[in-house]
C-alpha cells in the first residue's frame, strides 16, 4: 500500500512535494506548518513534531489507536488496498487526488457501526438523534461510516478504522436558549455527554462541537455569547494548550475536564465508567 495514496484515502493532501518527499500537516496532531514527511520512494513517514516515524502499519496503529490485530482485520474488511505505483522516474509520476464522495445517507442500520457505537458506550437512540449512516466512495471503493453534520453542511465521519471528514469543515452548534455552553472537541464526547451528563443540569446547555481543536477561534463568537463556558477538551498537548489559552482570555471559560482526569477524553472516561460514572461524580455544573 502506497503511503501517499493511503493518506489521500483518509482525506489528507500534501502541502508541498519536493522530489520523493511529500509534506503534510500532521494527521496525528494539530499544527500550522507541515512537519509530517512521507518519503514515497521508501514508503516511510516521519513526524518531526513528535519525533516518531515508521511504515504504514506504524502510522495506522497510531492514527486509529488500535492493535495490530484490529488493524489487519480492518484492512481485510474496510480499508482500501492500493495497487503499487508503476516503476517509472519520479518526474513522470503524477499525484492524483482521491476525493471522498458521499453516495447516500440513511438512518444508522449497519451492524458493524452500531456495534462500534456500543463499544464507545453510545446508545443507538442517542446517536440516531444526531448522526446518519453515510455511504461514501474513495478511490472507487465504497464504505459506510457514522456521519455527524457541521454547521456548514459537511460531515465528520467515523468508524472503527476510519477518521475523516467530508468538506466543508466547520463547527457544530446547538442552541437551547441557555446562558451556559458546553464545548467538546469531537462528537463522540458530545454524544457521551448526552447519554447522562445533561441530566446534571436543570435545563440543557447550549453546545459547541469543534470537530477540530484548530477551529476553537472560529467558535469563540458563539461561545462568548454565554455567561458560562464549560470546556470538555482532550487531555493531550493540543487540548491542554488550548485550555490554558482560553482560561487566560476570559474568566467565563472553565475547565470541565477535571471530571475525566487521567483519561484521554470524555468518551474514554465513559467507556470505563459508563452512566454510573456520572451518577457517582460530584462534579455537576448547574
Amino acid at each position: 500500500m502506497d503511503m501517499v495514496d493511503y493518506l489521500a484515502g483518509l482525506g489528507f493532501q500534501p502541502v508541498k512535494i519536493r522530489g520523493v518527499d511529500y509534506w503534510y500537516l500532521s494527521p496525528l496532531r494539530e499544527e500550522n506548518e507541515a512537519s509530517f514527511k512521507v518519503n514515497r520512494k521508501i514508503n516511510r513517514w516521519f513526524d518531526y513534531g513528535m519525533g516518531k516515524g515508521g511504515n504504514l502499519v506504524d502510522f495506522a496503529i497510531l492514527y486509529n489507536n488500535c492493535t495490530v490485530g484490529d488493524l489487519l482485520r480492518g484492512m481485510n474488511h474496510q480499508m482500501p488496498v492500493r495497487r503499487p505505483l508503476p516503476h517509472q522516474p519520479e518526474k513522470y509520476r503524477k499525484f492524483k487526488e482521491r476525493k471522498l464522495i458521499i453516495i447516500d445517507t440513511r438512518p444508522l442500520v449497519s451492524a458493524s457501526l452500531i456495534r462500534y457505537l456500543r463499544e464507545r458506550r453510545i446508545p443507538t437512540r442517542i446517536a440516531d438523534a444526531y448522526c446518519r449512516e453515510l455511504i461514501y466512495e474513495v478511490g472507487r471503493k465504497v464504505y459506510s461510516g457514522i456521519g455527524f453534520k457541521n454547521d456548514a453542511g459537511g460531515f465528520e465521519i467515523r468508524s472503527r478504522f476510519f477518521k475523516g471528514c467530508h468538506s466543508p469543515k466547520d463547527i457544530t452548534t446547538e442552541r437551547n436558549h441557555s446562558k451556559t455552553v458546553a464545548v467538546f472537541e469531537g462528537f463522540m464526547d458530545f454524544l457521551s455527554f448526552k447519554v447522562a451528563g445533561e441530566a446534571a443540569f436543570a435545563s440543557p446547555p447550549d453546545y459547541v462541537v469543534l470537530n477540530s481543536i484548530a477551529l476553537f477561534k472560529r467558535a469563540r463568537p458563539f461561545m462568548e455569547d454565554h455567561k458560562n463556558i464549560l470546556l470538555y477538551l482532550d487531555h493531550d498537548r493540543a487540548g491542554e494548550a488550548c485550555l490554558h489559552q482560553a482560561l487566560a482570555i476570559d474568566k467565563r471559560y472553565q475547565d470541565a475536564g477535571t471530571l475525566y482526569k487521567g483519561y484521554k477524553d470524555l468518551n474514554d472516561w465513559m467507556i470505563h465508567f459508563g452512566q454510573a460514572g456520572w451518577n457517582s461524580t460530584t462534579n455537576k455544573k448547574k
